[in-house]
């Protein structure tokens, strides 16, 4: 991100006139239902990281302006949570249909500033506006209860009330579905919003900040506030108004937002840091658990916190497996995401492509054999082929940290006990992966395994539903499915006498 004190507005990315509203491509924030400028005149580009033109100049707003967001969500709350349910729910489905009926857009603008391929996209889009329609039908469903009397002559409720304001916080590897998952889970609750997209992709949040005032969220409800993260962060964690905070990101940064709303006492739901384990035993078909580990790996170029980060491989089935999985990962198509057929897109910043470039050097300096890939390649500078180390030590970096690339991790194992060790031997713990057709070690496999999700026999296990979510230091709380409404809600207790 760099900083302009100008709107100009140079020659732009041929692909933007393909868009067919281009209403939705939006450069200013907002916030109390205006298209707002930063006071200073300050923007900063947003670029495609597969070619590097520019996309757009977005205002970079301040922590005064911060401020301002927080002010009109705190006016726009009262009325918001006064709504019936189903009012609010109206508005929520009406912004469904409207991320629906601009699919196509919203995917492209996703691919643009974030560089996953156009198919991807596409999902992501379906995936973003399915959390939207889910809590558009919960918005209905936060009921009373009634508690059986303990006291004589009294009669006793308990109730969800709108904790308030909301800070959101969101990551530039899914844009628009990060923002929604957490954005429709408050609203429906009854909470206003601030939320704080990433300066690599604002592109989304603020076309679906379009899609919102056209679906008729009221003025001050749903706040996009652009530009540097530590300014606008720092203000709405230290701002007792804003009663939690929702943020996807990395584990060190979690920490550092928690640190900051200490003092306040928020709320806090936090999506952090994976290091996934994919386990494949020797009694797997070895064609589905190769597409399982190249689906569970190189989706969005490998930069997802769901990405399996550490392949362990029975050692009777070892050898197949690596010469198969070698076989599968050089076919991959590394392009632009809007070429056809595009598997692998660009890394977000050079900082991702240094971080592998790392990653597999210190692999191989350790023992590890490079079987594929290794290195940058055409068409950009960002982008990295896809690559497969095997025999990896455990103390190798990719083997102790995230990788967020296409990298993949492979090495062996002898017996369940052992993989089950070497799998919970991280702190983190988001999502791990199994692949056997033994019925019972997949029962024991997802009691064993120390994480938050446990994916047996397959990839694809998140959705509006289910409460998305890890443990120890993968996160707190969880997004989506009934679950997802709690943070952003408080219990009261009425006991009232009857005498």
């Amino acid at each position: 991100m760099s900083a302009h004190a100008h709107f100009a507005r140079p020659e732009r990315h041929d692909a933007l006139d393909r868009l067919a509203d281009r209403r939705l491509l939006r450069e200013l924030a907002y916030s109390d239902g205006h298209w707002t400028a930063s006071d200073a005149a300050q923007s900063f580009e947003v670029t495609d990281p597969a070619s590097g033109a520019t996309l757009a100049f977005v205002a970079s707003l301040d922590a005064a302006q911060t401020g301002k967001a927080i002010d009109a969500a705190t006016r726009a709350f009262p009325a918001w949570k006064a709504l019936l349910p189903q009012e609010r729910s109206g508005i929520l489905r009406k912004w469904f249909d409207l991320i629906v009926a601009t699919k196509n857009d919203l995917a492209l603008i996703m691919t643009l500033e974030q560089g996953k391929p156009l198919r991807e996209s596409l999902g992501e889009i379906d995936y973003a506006a399915s959390f939207v329609e889910w809590y558009a039908e919960e918005a209905k469903r936060v009921n009373a209860e009634s508690v059986t009397s303990h006291l004589a002559g009294a009669e006793m409720t308990v109730r969800r009330e709108a904790l308030g304001v909301v800070g959101v916080v969101t990551p530039w590897n899914f844009p628009a579905a990060m923002l929604t998952r957490k954005a429709a889970a408050a609203l429906a609750a009854g909470c206003t919003i601030v939320a704080h997209p990433s300066s690599e992709t604002p592109l989304s949040a603020l076309a679906l900040a379009e899609l919102g005032e056209r679906a008729g969220l009221p003025a001050g409800v749903f706040n996009i506030v652009t530009g540097d993260a530590a300014t606008i962060v720092g203000r709405l964690c230290e701002d007792q108004r804003v009663r939690a905070m929702s943020f996807t990101g990395s584990t060190e940064i979690g920490r550092l937002i928690a640190k900051q709303c200490a003092p306040t006492m928020k709320r806090l739901v936090m999506e952090l840091g994976g290091h996934a384990p994919l386990i494949v035993f020797s009694d797997a078909d070895l064609d589905r658990a190769v597409t399982i580990a190249v689906d569970a790996k190189f989706a969005t170029s490998g930069q997802d916190c769901l990405a399996a980060n550490r392949i362990y491989v029975e050692r009777s089935l070892y050898g197949r497996f690596c010469a198969a999985f070698a076989e599968r990962i050089a076919a991959l198509k590394v392009a632009d995401g809007l070429t056809a057929d595009a598997d692998i897109g660009p890394l977000m910043h050079e900082r991702a492509v240094k971080k592998v470039e790392e990653q597999v050097a210190d692999a191989v300096a350790r023992g590890a054999r490079l079987l594929a890939g290794g290195k940058r390649r055409a068409p950009g500078s960002l982008f990295f082929e896809p690559t497969l180390l095997t025999d990896v030590p455990d103390d190798a970096l990719i083997m102790q940290d995230e990788t967020f690339g296409p990298v993949a991790a492979v090495t062996s194992f002898d017996d369940e006990d052992e993989a089950i060790a070497r799998a919970n031997a991280t702190e983190y713990g988001l999502v791990a992966y199994v692949v056997t057709e033994n019925g019972a070690r997949q029962r024991r496999m997802a009691n064993a395994l120390d994480f938050g999700m446990v994916a047996v026999n397959r990839v694809k296990i998140t959705g509006a539903p289910i409460p998305f979510g890890g443990v120890k230091q993968s996160g707190v709380g969880r997004e989506g499915s009934r679950h997802g409404l709690e943070a952003f809600t408080d219990l009261k207790y009425v006991c009232l006498d009857l005498a």
